[in-house]
């Protein structure tokens, strides 16, 4: 397939253009020098083609939430967002290396480092499920290296936006490390998935190949999706991983879900272990632990934050129209994912994890000793308020869910569940949902206190209509 010619850089007031650095689907990325402070930085410049009113809302989603994000060590720090003089929304990004995603074809990765990457990644993935953010496409070419050897995760992009309307050539190349359950619309993504992505990455580091591809053999999108379906992890090959690292990996790319680590956290505490195995010195686990800190990750108040997206009802007329195209879950190696969606920001667990037992998760961060323990307890309770009268309305293709306060105490959460799957926490008494035209979204709320759940709300339904 011919490559695009890349886009004209766009005059931007304090930053003078010095070359292109790469493009993607949808977007390119130029070498710029900033004038004062003086630095030179990668900016992010959206296709003029591909610019529309509903894009222009995402990219503000994509730039809100790496700013927000971007103060974690292991994520991409975002400097400033705008549109240009032409009209095309642009990020101004940390300079750094994709020197990575060419690194494990070339040479083998130590285990050591690969081990780092993981739990340093990993933090950054459990910061961001924290916040009620999943990144939907967690691969090698998202993790970018600092000038001082530093990985950062990439691209909380919107190139999923666009994938309704997107041939599988522009969408196909993240299918190597999306879950199979993403791959067979099962799911739009969790946070088992997102463990799947991670250990596939991981894996791949090692096995300088990504899990299920064919050396000299065939690897075109159905036959890895069949691969990733029948979910038999090949061994990786090297006589210098041990068989523990291998272990772990599989059960993270476990074809059931609930067979996986639960938590990305718990996946890295397993990366820790085998460091400590191993002998290494253990990387230090960065995940912010304290509500002052998450706080600052995201306000329940900013409705151009997405909380959530709703997941596409099989037999839907979206859903048809995907698989008329025979379209996947996957996106463009540069920019694309699906759109930021939901995950537990205490990491509370669905019924079927936990079946009404208590679930504690201690986190053993032993380079700087600290322990933290998340519970969850699904279940009605009595003592508990409960949140009635849903009220749904929609704002373009957004569906604004709000509700009065049932009386909740200082230190009370609302735990909100979008159509049975995504759950999330918050303070505030709405929550914005971002859907595609001719989704049915559907929320239950209820409150949360001290780990344990009230009983839910009636469940209120809304339809974002056809364009």
């Amino acid at each position: 397939m011919a490559r695009r010619r890349p886009s004209e850089p766009p005059i931007l007031p304090g930053f003078s253009h010095v070359r292109l650095l790469g493009s993607g689907g949808f977007a390119d990325v130029f070498l710029y020098e900033q004038n004062m402070p003086r630095r030179q930085v990668a900016v992010k410049v959206m296709l003029a083609d591909v610019v529309t009113e509903h894009v222009r809302q995402m990219f503000q989603v994509e730039a809100n939430l790496m700013a927000q994000l971007s103060s974690h060590p292991g994520i991409l720090t975002v400097y400033q967002a705008s549109i240009s003089a032409d009209g095309r929304p642009y990020l101004v990004m940390e300079l750094c290396s994709s020197q990575l995603s060419a690194r494990y074809r070339a040479e083998r990765i130590p285990v050591a480092d690969v081990l780092s990457i993981g739990v340093k990644i990993g933090s950054a993935i459990e910061t961001a499920h924290r916040s009620g953010v999943l990144h939907r496409d967690v691969k090698p070419s998202n993790i970018l290296m600092t000038a001082y050897g530093h990985p950062v995760l990439s691209d909380f992009g919107i190139a999923s936006s666009l994938n309704a309307s997107s041939s599988t050539e522009s969408v196909g190349m993240s299918i190597p490390w999306s879950a199979p359950e993403v791959l067979l619309d099962e799911s739009t993504g969790s946070v088992p998935s997102e463990v799947w992505s991670l250990a596939a990455t991981l894996y791949t580091l090692l096995a300088g190949r990504s899990p299920f591809e064919v050396l000299d053999g065939s690897n075109n999108s159905d036959e890895l999706i069949a691969r990733i379906a029948r979910a038999k992890v090949p061994s990786i090959g090297r006589a210098d991983v041990p068989a523990s690292l291998e272990a772990l990996l599989r059960k993270a790319m476990s074809r059931d879900p609930s067979k996986r680590q639960q938590s990305v956290l718990e996946l890295v505490r397993d990366l820790q272990r085998v460091e400590a195995e191993l002998g290494l010195v253990a990387t230090q686990a960065d995940v912010a632990m304290d509500d002052w800190a998450l706080a600052t990750i995201g306000d329940p108040g900013d409705r151009t934050i997405v909380r959530a997206v709703a997941p596409r009802a099989p037999g839907s007329s979206t859903d048809r129209r995907r698989r008329r195209r025979g379209a996947v879950v996957a996106a463009a190696p540069d920019t694309g994912h699906e759109v930021v969606g939901t995950a537990t920001r205490r990491t509370a667990r669905r019924t079927r994890y936990v079946a009404g037992a208590l679930l504690a998760v201690s986190l053993a961060v032993i380079a700087i000793g600290a322990t933290a323990t998340l519970l969850a307890i699904e279940g009605g309770d009595r003592e508990l308020p409960t949140v009635r009268d849903v009220e749904a309305a929609l704002d373009g293709t957004t569906v604004v869910f709000s509700w009065n306060d049932p009386g909740i105490a200082d230190g009370d959460t609302y735990q909100v569940q979008v159509n049975g799957g995504a759950e999330a926490f918050q303070r505030g008494a709405e929550f914005a949902v971002a859907a595609a035209p001719g989704e049915r979204v559907c929320v239950t709320v209820r409150v949360a206190r001290e780990g344990r759940l009230g009983s839910p709300s009636d469940e209120k339904c809304a339809e974002v209509p056809e364009l």
